[in-house]
């Protein structure tokens, strides 16, 4: 069976292609900043926190990284209108998307908060040196050198994970090409457009994090 290849028609609709995109993009970014500090939060309470602090850090941690994400998402945008809470479709999807990179992000930050000697922060404490001082001179510079390579692999993947939200009806990327598709029913061609365009933006997005920390760690 012959098969000819037709991208006109997916081409046709690149200005529907590009508002899936521009809300793929804020999806990520709005994502990645907020689950950066709620990781960042868990990991200073799961590092320097209490007992009860770390317990609860730590089943936040194993209920989300050990539950699938698009169960998250159903949850909060299908199971709250139970509880009398509706959300729209991109809250529901930005809420759970910075839960869940969060948790992942917590490990991250933690162990590079582990990973700085402790010889580091008693020169600091014998410098007289307030405990705020120490974490933002001492600590967090080297910290997030060690762990910015697995963060941003982590970003990256987190973008990557957005595709999922459609399933709840929010415009991104994969659901205006699923859109695209329905109309045309050039599957082959359609998925493949979406493909190449979520594999532009990871090179990119990597990239940009290549560049970043040549210019503010590799100094």
């Amino acid at each position: 069976m012959k098969y000819g290849l037709q991208f006109r028609d997916v081409f046709a609709a690149w200005e529907f292609l590009l508002e899936g995109l521009a809300v793929t993009l804020v999806l990520s970014v709005c994502t990645m900043v907020l689950g950066f500090f709620l990781g960042l939060a868990c990991a200073c309470a799961k590092t320097y926190g209490g007992s009860r602090a770390r317990q609860a850090v730590t089943v936040y941690i194993e209920t989300i990284r050990n539950t699938p994400l698009l169960v998250q998402i159903f949850l909060l945008y299908f199971g709250l209108p139970s509880l009398g809470l509706r959300l729209e479709g991109f809250d529901a999807a930005l809420i759970a998307l910075v839960i869940n990179l969060g948790a992942y992000s917590t490990e991250i930050i933690r162990a590079g908060l582990e990973a700085i000697p402790k010889s580091q922060i008693e020169a600091g404490q014998a410098l007289g040196l307030t405990p705020w001082q120490i974490f933002r001179y001492v600590i967090v510079f080297p910290a997030l050198k060690a762990m910015y390579p697995a963060l941003s692999s982590q970003f990256i993947l987190l973008m990557l994970a957005t595709s999922v939200v459609s399933q709840i009806s929010v415009q991104d990327l994969f659901h205006v090409g699923s859109i695209i598709q329905s109309r045309t029913f050039r599957d082959f061609e359609v998925y493949t457009v979406i493909g190449a365009i979520y594999l532009a933006l990871a090179f990119l997005m990597r990239g940009v994090f290549a560049v970043i920390y040549r210019q503010v760690f590799a100094r």
